[in-house]
């Protein structure tokens, strides 16, 4: 009784993921081919040029970082070659979690001015 109670979960789990991939799939799929309909086959950062054969190359880069947000004008979309696309999703991250550990960073602050003393050092002929 508790094997098919097992097997029945795994497969109740195992049709949720595929469902869920599917749907990505789908969606990830409309929204990249609305891009390559509206767009140049260009890299927006980059200005390398793709071709049906390096086409795979090329991904849908959301400009406000939300997967969900597709309008059909494909004003968040923006064409990025594979390379540049990594580059600023790292950019995005550094600037997302760099600054909050700049926050919380408790690094000593410079006191020393190599100038306090210039005055002095010049004499002052007034």
């Amino acid at each position: 009784m508790t094997l098919k109670k097992t097997t029945a979960d795994k497969d109740k789990l195992n049709q949720i993921v595929t469902e869920a991939r599917r749907n990505q799939e789908l969606r990830e799929q409309s929204y990249r081919g609305q891009a390559l309909k509206l767009y140049p086959w260009v890299c927006g950062r980059c200005a390398r040029e793709f071709n049906h054969k390096n086409l795979t190359e090329l991904t849908v880069h959301h400009k406000n970082h939300n997967h969900d947000d597709n309008p059909a004008d494909g004003s968040n979309w923006e064409l990025l070659c594979l390379y540049c696309h990594d580059n600023e999703h790292s950019r995005y991250e550094e600037t997302r979690f760099g600054s909050s550990k700049a926050n919380k960073s408790s690094s000593p602050v410079a006191t020393h001015n190599p100038f306090a003393n210039l005055k002095t050092l010049l004499g002052d002929k007034k």
